[in-house]
């Protein structure tokens, strides 16, 4: 008997594809392996992120416009890729091999762009010229080495956040009682991790970028992405595995299909002759929300073959419970259309923001700070704002209310309301900035005018992220259908990829419409010579439109959910604060 105890579910399985055994596989140790993969992911691609706008207007000499729009195109490009990341592990290759096979792309990536940094060849000569439109801009070669290596990377990090974490968990059992303890433990570890990555990237790796070399940076992003793999490799005789099981998309795609084919019958006035397979115990009751996808549940001749016998095809007939749970992530959608804009303001930190930080006077003592690393006031503000919140709000909250803390959907609202607040801050100190910078013109001279007056913006902006994000991601598990938590999740981050390409088609409208008759407009070249306060103050006004329609979502969400799931109220640890997986 106590042999027997020693085995897992049947779900987990060793790697030459036998039971695993919970005595030689699994745990604490083959789950922390994967913890470097999860920090240098972060080190990459945080690291190139907030300090890219610099490199490509300094020394690729682009525009301030095009500079920003390769950055939220790169994080965009990242974030939807997690899709079909997650797309090969379910239903192909495993997130073991899926781990393994993208952090060699996001390894390769990363040595590219290390390399394209270093040798004259791939960038234009220097330009010391005051005007950046007198500067010789890179070639279209010098450019296409560059987006290779970037998109390499957006295509490791997508295929890595997909499944890291969701691979650290199939490490424990569930079902024992220490083991789940365990994972409890993984997860508070995996986040802190994170928040180590990124705190490294914005402070230390932009310094050595800056300072000692870019190529430098991007070198050690490359090489200690490799040693992870190694460490990540060496645990593959102790690891337990998970079965594919095929991918959430496809049986959306299957319902979608069926409704289709479908659309011409009538819908029976009796619900229960609709066709339902799954166990009793597993089962969605039937609800009268968007009646015409229980057309994919009507049982026809054509559901029968040409001997009589009943032959169900999935592309052609789904079981109520499948219909239902894309009706409940169709109730979903307004929810997360409206918290893609968030992500859009949050893109200005990394790209404008950081390109309004290098013009302004940035030492302290015969120290300067380097420009990316304002974005390490992102950190702070969610560290600060989120502890507070745990150690004061909840506890106050608990006392007032009798809950322990603010729901999922109150803690999105805070965090679009303090976000249209940021950026109403950022144009009110752009307003400053730019007369302090008139006198100036265009120049690169930097400006008499000290880089603290934005942190007001990162902080608001960060406190922001530290709420949306929690909110967003319990929002989306605890009322996603219990069998589409990995697609519920991937929904979530879709929002922060729209967001990024969302911000690149408002700076190019932006751009077209205020930049006619030969004028720079609100963004362009410089942003010295610009009106960034102008489309500051469109960011804010949209932000607040936006707090409003999401007001009359939750209002919709609410009347639609009839037997609502109930709310997952969310004690947050500081530790979860930069959780990007």
């Amino acid at each position: 008997m106590g042999e027997m105890m020693s085995w897992t579910g049947a779900d987990a399985v060793d790697y030459k594809g036998n039971p695993a055994d919970r005595s030689k596989t699994g745990g604490w140790l083959p789950a922390a392996l994967s913890l470097g993969i999860e920090i240098c992911e972060r080190l990459s691609t945080m690291g190139i992120a907030v300090n890219l706008v610099t490199y490509l207007g300094g020394t690729m000499h682009l525009s301030s416009a095009t500079s920003a729009n390769i950055v939220t195109d790169f994080m965009g490009t990242s974030f939807l890729l997690c899709l079909l990341g997650g797309f090969l592990a379910d239903s192909f290759l495993g997130r073991y091999r899926t781990i393994a096979i993208f952090a060699a792309v996001q390894t390769i990536g990363t040595g590219l762009l290390a390399l394209s940094t270093k040798l004259p060849e791939l960038r234009p000569p220097p330009c010391h010229a005051s005007d950046i439109t007198k500067c010789e801009r890179a070639s279209g070669l010098q450019m296409g080495v560059l987006y290779i290596a970037l998109y390499l990377i957006a295509l490791g990090t997508g295929g890595l956040k997909s499944s890291v974490s969701g691979f650290g968990t199939d490490q424990f059992d569930e079902k024992d009682k220490k083991e789940k303890a365990q994972m409890a433990y993984f997860f508070s570890r995996f986040f802190f991790v994170i928040s180590t990555g990124t705190l490294m990237a914005v402070t230390v790796l932009v310094y050595i970028q800056d300072e000692v070399g870019r190529s430098w940076g991007y070198g050690i992003c490359s090489l200690s992405m490799f040693i992870a793999i190694l460490i990540f490799l060496s645990g593959t005789r102790r690891y337990r595995y998970k079965k594919c099981l095929g991918s959430p998309i496809v049986h959306i795609c299957q319902v979608v299909v069926a409704v289709v084919k479908k659309r011409k019958i009538e819908l029976p006035s009796n619900t229960a002759s609709l066709y339902e397979n799954y166990p009793e115990e597993s089962r969605i009751q039937h609800t009268d929300h968007f009646r015409f996808l229980d057309k994919a549940s009507v049982v026809t001749k054509g559901d029968y073959g040409d001997d009589g016998s009943f032959a169900c095809n999935p592309w052609q007939l789904c079981p109520v419970t499948r219909v239902e749970e894309v009706k409940m992530l169709i109730k979903l959608l307004p929810i997360w259309a409206t918290t893609i804009i968030f992500w859009s303001t949050y893109a200005q930190m990394i790209t404008f923001s950081v390109e309004q930080a290098s013009t302004m006077e940035r030492s302290i003592g015969h120290f300067q700070i380097p420009a990316g690393s304002l974005t390490v006031f992102f950190v702070a503000a969610i560290l600060i704002t989120l502890g507070f919140y745990d150690r004061f709000i909840i506890p106050l909250w608990k006392k007032w209310k009798g809950k322990p803390g603010f729901t999922n959907l109150q803690l999105i609202a805070i965090g679009l309301f303090l976000s249209a607040g940021g950026m109403a801050s950022a144009a009110i100190v752009e307003v400053k900035r730019l007369s302090v910078a008139n006198p100036y013109g265009t120049t690169k001279t930097t400006l008499p005018i000290s880089v603290f007056y934005l942190i007001p913006q990162f902080f608001l902006v960060g406190s922001a992220e530290g709420f949306i994000y929690t909110g967003q991601l319990d929002f989306f598990i605890t009322q996603s259908p219990k069998g589409m938590k990995t697609m519920s999740t991937g929904l979530f981050l879709t929002t922060l990829s729209l967001g990024f390409f969302f911000s690149s088609l408002l700076v190019s409208i932006v751009k077209a419409v205020t930049g006619s008759s030969g004028k720079q407009g609100w963004v362009g070249e410089n942003i010295n010579g610009g009106r960034l306060d102008c489309f500051y103050g469109l960011l804010a006004a949209l932000s607040f439109i936006n707090f409003g329609l999401f007001l009359l979502c939750v209002s919709w969400y609410k009347r639609k959910t009839v037997k609502q799931v109930p709310e997952k109220e969310i004690i947050v640890k500081v530790s979860s604060a930069q959780e990007k997986s």
